[in-house]
């Protein structure tokens, strides 16, 4: 499927949708599907599954609305179909005061999961910025990302870059948090 053909965004607005995407296992099918669709196998294959805990978490995408068939080919008598991105990018809702924000779980999990000898950037940063400066930096951001996106080549490895610009709990907020509890 031509990526011209798929909708920019998918915004995860279910509960259903919410619980396929809050499973690694699930994210990390997603990230195979990312550029180019694949079969259940090869699914499989590249996520470390067997092949019915594959077909069993790619339904479940599906069912969400997530994944979809993109093609399908006889092979032996069965038909083997091929699954892609539902859309070029998912939009989660923000977490909500006190949930986890899935995205960053799943990034923080890849990491640890990326091999120990790989070339990482990993940097945390604490500025203090105007209201400006910060909605200036999260579009800059944004835009370097959707730039590199677009830069993209599926016969290349695999990177990913996830970032968060957010303004910390102030200390007397985590301490009156602290003693409500």
């Amino acid at each position: 499927m031509p990526s011209d053909d798929l909708p920019e965004t998918f915004h995860v607005t279910t509960d259903d949708q919410l619980r396929a995407v809050s499973n690694l296992t699930r994210h990390r099918i997603m990230a195979v599907l990312r550029f180019e669709p694949a079969t259940i196998t090869q699914i499989a294959e590249r996520v470390g599954l067997a092949k019915g805990s594959s077909s069993y978490h790619v339904r479940l995408l599906e069912r969400a609305g997530l994944v979809k068939v993109v093609r399908t080919r006889k092979v032996r008598g069965v038909t083997e179909r091929y699954y892609a991105m539902a859309a070029r990018a998912i939009v989660l809702p923000d977490p909500g005061e006190g949930g986890p924000d899935v995205l960053m779980r799943h990034a923080v999990a890849d990491l640890e999961a990326a091999p120990v000898d790989g070339e990482r950037h990993v940097r945390m940063a604490h500025l203090r910025l105007t209201g400006e400066q910060f909605a200036e930096l999260g579009a800059r951001l944004q835009a370097l990302a959707d730039e590199y996106r677009e830069l993209s080549d599926p016969s290349l490895p695999d990177a990913s870059l996830v970032f968060a610009l957010f303004h910390p709990s102030s200390r007397k907020q985590a301490e009156a948090e602290g003693d409500a509890k």
